[in-house]
């Protein structure tokens, strides 16, 4: 991890890599011999969501669909060809099981990271958590590329409550990401400012409601632990929602059990 340049007299404060490590962000292949997407956020999502901190959540639910759904809708079909008398309910399980278990992974290895790995560690679990959505669809036969994913990526992760406000916060971001594209992007807030408000927007996205929860992360010796923790908790409680939309047929986002 580099340090950035100190912008406008404010301390030194390392970022997220523009690029994470090659095992993470490039395909690899399986046993299985299908190509795997990448496990962390790429070099590009990570750039465009510091250059873009407000729409962060949207950012990566767009880049989610589009490289993630290939990789889910190649999973379903080959577990329905392996086993073809198996139920929707036992196909998302086998995926519930496989994403829960990476996300807990996730806040035991970045959780010791301090400040920018808790940073890190958000927008990798909100891009796992992401995947299991993805997967999930595919089990109960839901098309995980169709843009309406992204939507309901934003509404399961209650980023926004309806299914109107995400698409239309989508569109802003995918506006932004072309005029980016062909104009650049105007000048940054400060590095610490687009450091902290990138954190709470992914810590919301993935479920970590408080960000206070994201920053306790940093102190030592409870990070691990409570990493592994809230990545868990946070991804059983989507995935319990992610099941209840796609297995209902999609009528509408469930509304959260009451405690």
């Amino acid at each position: 991890m580099t340090d950035a340049v100190p912008v406008d007299d404010e301390p030194t404060v390392p970022t997220p890599p523009p690029a994470t490590p090659a095992a993470a962000t490039t395909p690899v292949t399986t046993p299985t011999g299908e190509p795997d997407a990448p496990e962390a956020p790429p070099a590009t999502l990570w750039d465009r969501m510091r250059e873009d901190p407000q729409y962060a959540p949207e950012h990566l639910a767009l880049e989610a669909v589009r490289r993630l759904g290939p990789e889910a809708a190649a999973w379903a079909a080959r577990v329905r060809a392996e086993r073809p008398d198996a139920s929707a309910d036992e196909l998302a399980e086998q995926a519930v099981r496989r994403f829960v278990n990476r996300a807990r992974l996730s806040g035991a290895v970045s959780g010791a990271a301090g400040l920018p790995g808790a940073v890190i560690d958000v927008g990798v679990l909100a891009w796992t958590q992401a995947r299991l959505v993805l997967h999930v669809a595919a089990a109960y036969g839901v098309d995980p590329v169709h843009p309406d994913r992204a939507t309901d990526l934003l509404v399961l992760q209650k980023v926004h409550k309806a299914a109107e406000a995400a698409r239309l916060a989508l569109g802003v971001a995918a506006g932004r990401e072309r005029a980016g594209a062909l104009f650049g992007h105007a000048a940054q807030s400060p590095l610490g400012r687009v450091m902290l408000q990138l954190g709470v927007r992914l810590a919301r996205m993935a479920g970590v409601r408080a960000a206070k929860r994201m920053f306790a992360k940093v102190v030592p010796g409870a990070a691990i632990i409570l990493g592994t923790w809230a990545n868990s908790s946070a991804t059983k409680d989507l995935a319990e929602r992610a099941r209840a939309l796609y297995r209902a047929g999609r009528p509408g986002v469930p509304q959260p059990r009451q405690p």
